[in-house]
């Protein structure tokens, strides 16, 4: 089948005409190029990509599909097993090894990663990489994994990136194309169902009547003008607006029949809360027939977890929240809950879902109506505002394609955060896509061993922090050559027929000139008449002084021109001509007063001596020069040009090096560390390149160290733990399970400080810090412990602790498979780990 048939087929399968965006997407695909899509939330970006699965497909080649999250993964395998079929199709996730070498397969970009790595046969026969959430790479923590993939995936291998709607898709589309070639952007700005921007506020002078408004006017352009005059009757001690309750805007919004509704708080106990309080408030959101339906599916979807478990985690009052239509969704829910919740919410049975924004990430959850509590959210250290881009991928999930006519975004009022912010934020929709890329020690010994040292450098060069700093330091450079002109052209403004202005203006000269042109000024009065130049004829009438060190004057000339000058401004040939008695009150900002204050000047004859100054030529010619206040200023101007030009060639000349000069570091540092000799790995370097952790290298001298040898199962799943858990609070601190998991993690403690002593010597970044906070947890659950002797009525934590075994497991096997010595205790570990919540956790 040709090209542009086999596109056509594709197509024509579909139940809906597709958008211009998505044929121009598929056809750039299907002749050749890499494509790059940005488009917002809910607007058919996965489209594209399917299309081009179903391309390579139809060539007899393999596609990967890879996602930044395991539930994105979960949910795009399930799709794709529907559409083709389960033997065509494959998961992988760290968790989950399925039908691996299937057509297609589903994966965490991390998975991609260390496949180029280590070279996989599975790339054979690779006919497209799909690059879910791609605008992920500006993670602070993971980013790098999405450029690594790009840099080092075999060039001939087209991928299809999906982003959200970034500032410079353009700049990164030149960096892919940089880099792999020829690569076609395609850009939609529509979205298929348009947005509304709401205020809601809640008014204390009408007995706490709640209103919402539209953030902005009727062109959807400037800042609703109604709400920014409300928003001045809102100040004082005792204000007038307040934000509404949780349940006063849910049952606000039901009433207009906006639901269902996302309602967006960046705090787990927040949506806890909001959640039980919504499904407490007798909104009657569901009928007889829908708790039945919500019934069945729970306890389907939880069937495979034990009775005992599922008192733990507080299923009873969960399903009776889900029966009256509302649910919480965050981290710490045990995943089959947020699965369940995910498919109520796609179904239309749970009505509100209490969300943190990781529900924004990929799944698929549309709504009617977004609600967001704060526009601000706490980092762990400070609060900062929403960048607009997130705030567009928020709102992104208003508004059901083919179903609401409009979505609805409803932002609280909050006293913190003044109108004209959230409106700008809402407008803005997008922010550039920053690179967050730093070399690893996994990254270094995976290029020693795969490259020569200057195609390592080079690639280190391609990558989009390195494209960046690159074009940053090219504009630098246009704007240092525009500056040095300025400064060229003003040296010549500044230059004096009376002497060295530049030696004059370094000397104490220029001071003592300006000291004494202040003095002058300051015994002066209105009505003293000036000569400002050296023409005899000029005639300046003061009308008014002010008060300081360098005070402004307010004079009128004898055709009634009213200048205002400071004494710094004035020339060497200023002179006092002598004085006029100015009528009282003197109205130097009067129209008529200055005239016949000029009429007055036209009568004036200058009589006996008249006084300057002061300043004299005796020990410095250039001091005669009447022009030289002004040129002392260009040459003040200069000088301030000149100190920005160096900062701007310094900028320049440091942009270009960063990324080498810090591979380079952890070079030296793995050298010291005996993983490196020149430019070839040691036995341990060749250990290090399949470590794929956080804390890569501590984790590798652990292990070289002796402090995992001989440990049993419990013991060595606890001491892994501080390599994979990082507390989400700076107290979460937990104790010691045995002396002898206590006597190891102590010797991990003494290991991170020596390698992070080293790292400062060598000015790299010091990694975190191991974290012994979960080991304990982690040691009971292997001992055999039950969900319910570990946390009795915390249920909070049941999802966090999942999460965290399954990264966990996630390290065991990379021990078990990298560390001979340690397969047997970390064979034994997998097992005892694997079971009950934590299996079930890991489950499709």
């Amino acid at each position: 089948m040709s090209l542009p048939s086999a596109v056509d087929a594709f197509f024509g399968r579909l139940p809906f005409k597709p958008d211009r965006f998505q044929l121009d997407a598929v056809e750039s695909f299907a002749a050749g190029s890499s494509v790059v899509v940005t488009a917002p939330t809910g607007a058919g970006k996965t489209l594209v990509a399917e299309a081009a699965i179903a391309l390579v497909k139809g060539r007899g080649l393999r596609s990967f599909y890879t996602t930044p999250i395991k539930a994105l993964s979960n949910q795009k395998f399930a799709d794709f097993r529907e559409e083709y079929g389960d033997d065509a199709v494959g998961l992988l996730t760290g968790d989950n090894v399925i039908n691996g070498d299937a057509p297609i397969v589903v994966m965490t970009t991390e998975v991609l990663r260390n496949m180029i790595y280590a070279d996989s046969s599975a790339l054979e026969g690779l006919g497209v990489v799909v690059l879910d959430e791609v605008h992920y790479l500006q993670d602070r923590q993971r980013g790098s994994v999405w450029e690594e993939v790009i840099i080092h995936l075999r060039p001939e291998i087209p991928i299809v990136a999906l982003s959200a709607t970034v500032a410079n898709a353009a700049e990164f589309t030149d960096w892919v194309a940089a880099r792999r070639g020829d690569t076609k952007l395609i850009v939609e700005e529509h979205r298929p169902v348009p947005l509304s921007s709401e205020y809601m506020i809640k008014d204390r002078h009408r007995e706490g009547a709640i209103e919402m408004l539209p953030v902005f006017d009727r062109r959807g352009v400037r800042p609703n003008s109604d709400v920014v005059r409300l928003m001045k009757k809102n100040r004082g001690r005792h204000r007038r607006f307040a934000a509404p309750r949780r349940l006063e805007v849910v049952r606000y919004l039901a009433r207009l029949e906006l639901i269902p509704l996302i309602y967006f708080i960046f705090s787990r106990a927040g949506v806890d809360q909001g959640a039980e309080l919504v499904a407490q408030g007798g909104l009657g959101l569901t009928d007889a027939e829908e708790r039945g339906e919500i019934r069945a599916i729970a306890e389907t979807r939880t069937a495979h977890l034990s009775p005992d478990d599922l008192g733990v985690l507080g299923y009873g009052a969960w399903l009776a929240n889900l029966e009256r239509g509302v649910a919480p969704h965050h981290a710490g829910l045990v995943p089959a809950f947020k699965e369940t919740v995910e498919e109520l919410f796609q179904r239309g049975l749970v009505k509100v879902v209490f969300a943190t924004e990781t529900l924004a990430l990929g799944i698929n959850m549309p709504a009617r109506a977004v609600v967001l509590e704060r526009l601000s959210k706490f980092t762990g250290e400070t609060h900062e505002l929403l960048r607009p881009g997130d705030y567009t991928q928020l709102t992104g999930r208003a508004g059901r394609r083919g179903i609401d006519d409009a979505g609805t975004a409803v932002v609280l009022f909050d006293h913190q955060v003044p109108f004209d912010r959230v409106a700008a934020i809402a407008a803005a929709g997008s922010h550039p896509l920053r690179s967050s890329f730093q070399p690893t020690y996994n990254m270094a010994v995976n290029l020693v061993a795969n490259y020569e040292r200057g195609q390592a450098e080079d690639l280190l060069r391609a990558s989009f922090a390195q494209f960046r700093e690159e074009r940053r330091t090219m504009e630098l450079q246009g704007r240092a050559e525009v500056m040095d002109q300025e400064i060229t052209a003003l040296r010549r403004v500044a230059e004096s027929d009376y002497g060295d202005i530049w030696k004059f203006a370094a000397s104490t000269g220029a001071a003592d000139t300006r000291s004494i042109l202040r003095d002058f000024v300051q015994a002066t009065e209105p009505g003293d008449v000036f000569r400002l130049t050296a023409d005899h004829e000029d005639r300046w009438l003061l009308l008014a002084r002010g008060y300081g060190v360098n005070p402004r004057l307010v004079l009128v000339n004898r055709a009634g021109e009213v200048r205002k000058l400071s004494a710094d401004s004035l020339s060497t040939s200023v002179a006092r001509l002598g004085a006029l008695s100015l009528p009282d009150p003197i109205r130097s900002r009067e129209t008529r007063y200055q005239r016949h204050a000029a009429r007055m000047l036209r009568e004036f004859e200058p009589s006996g001596e008249f006084s300057t100054p002061g300043v004299t030529a005796d020990t410095n010619p250039i001091a005669a020069d009447p022009q030289l206040p002004r040129k002392l200023d260009v040459v003040k101007r200069v000088r301030r040009m000149e100190k920005d030009l160096a900062k701007l060639l310094r900028r320049a000349k440091g942009q270009s090096s960063g990324l080498v000069a810090a591979f380079e570091q952890r070079l030296a540092m793995l050298a010291e560390r005996g993983y490196v000799s020149g430019w070839s790995l040691t036995v341990r370097g060749e250990r290090l390149r399949f470590v794929y952790n956080e804390l890569d290298l501590l984790l590798a001298e652990s292990v070289e160290a002796d402090l995992f040898t001989g440990l049993d199962g419990p013991a060595l799943a606890a001491i892994a733990t501080m390599f994979t858990y990082e507390a989400r609070l700076a107290d979460d601190m937990g104790n010691w399970p045995t002396a002898e998991v206590a006597e190891r993690g102590e010797g991990v403690f003494d290991l991170a400080d020596e390698l992070g002593a080293a790292e400062v010597r060598l000015r790299i970044d010091p990694a975190r810090f191991p974290d012994s906070g979960f080991a304990a947890v982690a040691f009971d659950w292997a001992e055999g412990a039950s969900l319910e002797n570990l946390f009795e009525d915390d249920e909070v934590r049941a999802g966090d602790f999942v999460r965290n075994m399954r990264q966990l497991l996630d390290l065991l096997r990379q021990l078990r498979d990298v560390y001979p010595e340690l397969a047997d205790s970390a064979r034994q570990a997998v097992k005892l780990v694997d079971r009950g919540v934590v299996a079930a956790g890991g489950q499709v």
